[in-house]
């Protein structure tokens, strides 16, 4: 039996989906603990590459169980549209299982999502607008709409009557929109219910009967820990767990049961929205760290803001998710670089420190302490053993270990599925 966590290390996108497939032969469920369709994972097989929004990476992968657990809000319209996507490409999706606890995104929400973020101006937080942060608002105001309120028209009537009743009072009064009708969210809603229902069930008891049998079950975190609506940095974050933690909570499956937690983290540092961003570059490297990596939003398609690898966040990220190991990524885009600068640690103030601050004040002026590596130019796309990489390759990927306290066991050094250097099992092997 093996329950592993699969966490981002950073602001996201660092390759978590990556990492889920270089474990798919192995594994027999895949579970979406948290988050909707406002973050993406790309998972590149052969000549095909896949975007996925919603569902766990883990239904690209004969065999394996996916799960959308409790913890996750589903927009019915977007799930529908990537089941369409994967059936149009020959892959079998009739495996899938939902939550009947998971949180349904609703017309309102994301008309609210929108006109909330704009009515904002400049203090935007940078929402995808797809309505995820108003879903959770109204889990935790317990107005929430959840997938089993579907298979019941009355109680989905009620609940929707009851959301519109102050919902379009903001929509009309305060955002001069239109009223939105129950008739509509409710239709919009029954809609879906015949292709759902073979789906839904109840997955904290599928997923503890899996452990218990000896299965492994992967839980595969949407966003990042710096996202993280605790531990992130608030308020320019996600609206759900991000980290380990939101794994039990988000799935069911005490925290006991968890075994491993990999953290992913990129070889150099990236962030989608607004808040701090200590490293960041905002000159040619910047561009050519963004142009190299290709770092433009999954989900979105916006431009990443881009910057050097921040050694005291992965620490935070190691600390806060009790991180057993860790996958580096995109070591190849650094190729071709002459020095490697990394931040060690920040100035605030004049004063030197080493961790990040808990003052949200404190990390947004922080100004990055850096210490510089040499590059290498040679192609690491073919390295398969660490010892295939160039000396300097294999330092920089020392130095950063020793930086986070923690072993780095799989290094991505291409876009490809098989594009990967394994130096330690991620099940537990040495």
């Amino acid at each position: 039996m093996s329950a592993v966590v699969i966490v981002g290390a950073q602001w996201g996108d660092e390759g978590k989906g990556k990492a889920t497939d270089l474990l798919g032969g192995r594994i027999d469920y895949v579970v979406k603990f948290n988050g909707g369709n406002n973050a993406g994972h790309t998972v590149v097989i052969g000549d095909e590459k896949y975007a996925l929004h919603l569902l766990p990476s883990g239904i690209l992968t004969p065999g394996v169980i996916p799960v959308i657990g409790n913890g996750v809000v589903v927009d019915l319209d977007v799930l529908a549209e990537e089941l369409d996507g994967l059936i149009e490409r020959g892959l079998d999706v009739s495996k899938l299982l939902v939550s009947s606890d998971a949180h349904v995104v609703t017309l309102y929400h994301r008309t609210l999502d929108k006109v909330t973020e704009r009515f904002l101006g400049k203090r935007q937080i940078g929402t995808t607008g797809r309505g995820i942060g108003p879903t959770y608002a109204d889990k935790i105001n317990r107005i929430g709409v959840r997938i089993q309120d579907i298979f019941d028209e009355g109680i989905l009537r009620q609940k929707v009557e009851g959301a519109l009743d102050v919902k379009n009072h903001l929509l009309v009064k305060v955002y001069n929109r239109r009223a939105i009708s129950v008739d509509e969210v409710v239709d919009d809603l029954l809609a879906h219910r015949e292709r759902l229902e073979p789906m839904v069930a109840d997955t904290a008891l599928e997923l503890h009967r899996a452990l218990d049998r000896g299965d492994t079950v992967l839980f595969e975190g949407g966003q990042a820990t710096m996202l993280d609506v605790d531990h992130g940095t608030y308020p320019f974050v996600t609206s759900s767990n991000a980290t380990a933690g939101g794994a039990a909570t988000g799935s069911g499956i005490a925290p006991g049961r968890l075994d491993t937690v990999v953290g992913i983290v990129k070889a150099y540092t990236t962030r989608v929205g607004s808040g701090p961003f200590p490293t960041e570059l905002e000159d040619e490297w910047g561009d050519w760290l963004r142009e190299r990596g290709h770092e433009f939003g999954t989900t979105t398609g916006r431009p990443r803001r881009t910057g050097w690898f921040d050694a005291p966040i992965a620490r935070y990220a190691t600390r806060i998710n009790g991180i057993t190991d860790y996958v580096l990524t995109k070591l190849d885009v650094l190729t071709g670089l002459e020095e490697i600068p990394v931040c060690v640690g920040y100035e605030v103030d004049g004063v030197r420190v080493d961790e990040v601050p808990w003052s949200q004040s404190d990390f947004h002026h922080a100004t990055p302490v850096y210490e510089s590596h040499p590059g290498w130019s040679e192609n690491i796309e073919g390295a398969r053993e660490f010892s295939d990489l160039p000396q300097a390759a294999q330092d920089y990927v020392v130095a950063l270990e020793q930086m986070i306290h923690q072993r780095i066991s799989v290094i991505g050094v291409g876009p490809g599925r098989d594009e990967v250097i394994v130096r330690h099992d991620l099940l537990g092997g040495a």
